[in-house]
């Protein structure tokens, strides 16, 4: 039979036919729906290959990135390097005329000085290196855009590298005229310099503040030290010529440990040439006049002293004053620095005796003078001093400088020969001399006098030691009357006595008016001596009373009416007569504190004593 219902369909095929259909505006809308969800969800789900592949490629395009950068850094900075370092291979002396930018020193400070060491200083300054000349980047005004760049790149790098640190070896300095010759070595420790790319040219406020410790060893040879000053004094100007073995220099600060650090250059045999300008000092030649440099007396000036007994020993203090040679705008700090005073013996053949250890107080220069003190005290002696302690003596209280020398442990083989200024006028030692109970009688065909010759010893302003007068030996004068003329004797000269007894003087020529008699004793004749009190303005004073008997009294030649005339006065006069008395005397004293290493202490003869008085003579003088 026909199916009646020919549109009839197997309902499972009809279902997996429906599924095979495509979907139209007739299917519903939940079986739509479903199909589109699971169509979205594959589509999210990405492959994880292709995801690490993206990462990679990313990373390493950051990766190249920054080490381009770097690279091109290190080139630009390898490249800086290499024309800063060529250059400054090449041409260190250049370098240091025209690059290295010091002003000052604006203090110095002297840190300490011994003998084995040299003298340690510590300059106050400014420095600076003028890094764009050397690299060859600072600004042009011509400078093209690509060459401006480049300069900045460099500067940049400079400003980087910011300073090098330079280690030399032992600086040798000589005249410039002869290199040869080593007048002092210069030592300092590694010196940071800091670098300034493209500094201003006519100002100085890019320099940095700087405090540099400098050693210097004087030569010890002295003559090629003072041949080299009084030329250069003459020349007005100090030409001198360093010499480095070597110097590296290095990027970086003292304590850089980086990559400044690697930066090195070495340099080897620099010689720069060092030319410092003599400045003018009141009261002197101009340097450079042709005048010879002035003496040691010149530039240091005495102003006061003290010499006394303290303590068992003899105590000094002095202040001076000096010139200042060092410009307004230098601060000087010195310390305390030890000197020897010495006294040349008169015997040309024996070596000079060192009497005295001083030493300065801390001091600070000023202009235009510099004033200091000085402290110390005397030595023990050898015993053999005595002559050069006359010596000296005698020619200050006879009113001429007396010679010293002048020498520090520091620079043992430099000996400043000076002189100690005498006082002006010239210091009246004895006072007050007079002749008491003096008699005069005839042994034989000749007279001689007795008495008591008293006088006060009178020591110079400053000088106030214990005395003890020993011995005089006086050589008299006798005048008619008052002493003509003024209270000297008539003449200045005197010698060191270093014999006994003291050598006679010679009679002035001409003879002086008046003068009839002459007494000098054949020896010292003994004195004693009591301490008073000192008058103001004067130093030690002591009263001396030395009886002389039976002396010699020489008429003087072709003066025997005046020696005639005397006589009569003193034998008819009712009141006798008045005899004026002259002479330069000699006094062996001991002073209080002055030590020996014999533990005594030898007497010090002081000659050329002048003295003036006088003395009334009456009958009962006269005895036959």
């Amino acid at each position: 039979m026909d199916d009646p219902n020919p549109h009839h369909v197997d309902k499972g095929k009809a279902r997996a036919h429906a599924q095979d259909q495509e979907p139209s505006e007739n299917t519903p809308l939940l079986a739509s729906g479903s199909g589109s969800l699971a169509s979205s969800r594959d589509r999210s789900v990405e492959n994880p290959n292709a995801a690490r592949r993206r990462l990679y490629s990313r990373l390493l395009s950051v990766f190249l990135i920054s080490l381009s950068v770097c690279v091109l850094l290190f080139v630009l900075l390898a490249l800086i390097a290499y024309a800063w370092r060529s250059r400054a291979t090449a041409r260190p002396e250049e370098i240091i005329e025209h690059a290295l930018v010091v002003r000052g020193p604006d203090k110095v400070e002297v840190l300490n000085a011994t003998q084995e060491d040299g003298v340690w200083l510590l300059l106050h300054g400014r420095m600076g290196l003028d890094a764009g000349s050397v690299v060859g980047v600072k600004t042009g005004a011509d400078d093209g855009v690509l060459l401006d760049w480049w300069k900045g790149v460099g500067r940049w790098g400079i400003r980087q590298l910011d300073r090098v640190t330079v280690t030399t070896s032992e600086i040798r300095v000589g005249p410039r005229t002869d290199p040869d010759i080593v007048l002092a070595t210069v030592s300092t420790p590694p010196i940071e310099v800091p670098l300034t790319a493209d500094p201003p040219t006519r100002e100085w406020g890019w320099l940095t503040p700087v405090e540099i410790p400098v050693r210097i060893q004087p030569t010890r040879d002295v003559e090629d030290l003072m041949r080299f000053v009084r030329e250069s004094w003459k020349q007005g100007f100090l030409g001198l010529q360093a010499m480095v073995g070597q110097a590296v220099v290095r990027g970086g600060g003292l304590e850089d440990r980086g990559w400044r650090s690697l930066l090195t250059v070495s340099h080897s045999n620099i010689r720069p040439v060092i030319n410092v300008k003599i400045p003018s000092l009141p009261g002197l030649p101009r340097p450079g006049s042709g005048d010879d440099l002035p003496s040691f007396s010149d530039l240091v000036h005495l102003n006061s002293f003290n010499i006394a007994s303290r303590h068992g020993t003899i105590e000094l203090s002095a202040n001076a004053t000096a010139l200042n040679p060092i410009p307004l705008d230098v601060e000087f700090e010195a310390p305390q620095l030890p000197f020897f005073i010495a006294l040349p013996a008169p015997d040309v053949n024996v070596s000079p005796v060192t009497v005295a250890s001083v030493h300065s107080h801390p001091f600070q220069f000023t202009h235009p003078n510099i004033t200091f003190a000085v402290s110390g005290h005397v030595v023990p002696l050898p015993r053999d001093s005595s002559g050069a302690l006359s010596t000296f003596v005698s020619e200050y209280i006879s009113g001429r400088d007396a010679d010293i020398q002048i020498s520090t442990p520091l620079f043992p083989v430099l000996v400043v020969n000076t002189t100690f200024p005498a006082p002006h006028p010239r210091p009246k030692i004895l006072h007050n001399v007079s002749i008491s109970d003096m008699r005069i009688k005839p042994v034989g065909t000749s007279m001689v006098a007795s008495g008591i010759v008293r006088a006060l010893v009178v020591l110079p302003n400053g000088i106030e030691v214990g005395v003890n007068a020993s011995r005089l030996f006086p050589d008299v004068l006798v005048f008619d009357g008052e002493v003509p003329g003024p209270d000297e004797p008539g003449t200045n000269e005197t010698e060191p006595l270093l014999s006994s007894p003291p050598p006679r003087r010679p009679l002035p020529d001409p003879l002086p008016p008046r003068a009839f008699a002459h007494i000098v004793p054949d020896d010292w004749v003994p004195a004693e001596c009591r301490e008073v009190e000192s008058a103001p303005g004067y130093g030690s004073t002591v009263a001396v009373s030395a009886e002389i008997v039976d002396i010699p009294l020489e008429v003087l030649p072709g003066r025997e009416r005046e020696f005639s005339n005397f006589v009569s006065k003193v034998i008819f006069g009712s009141q006798g007569a008045l005899a004026g008395v002259q002479g330069v005397a000699a006094v062996a004293v001991r002073v209080e504190g002055l030590p020996f290493t014999s533990g005594r202490d030898p007497e010090m003869e002081l000659s050329g004593l002048p003295f003036q008085g006088s003395v009334r003579i009456g009958k009962k003088s006269m005895v036959e």
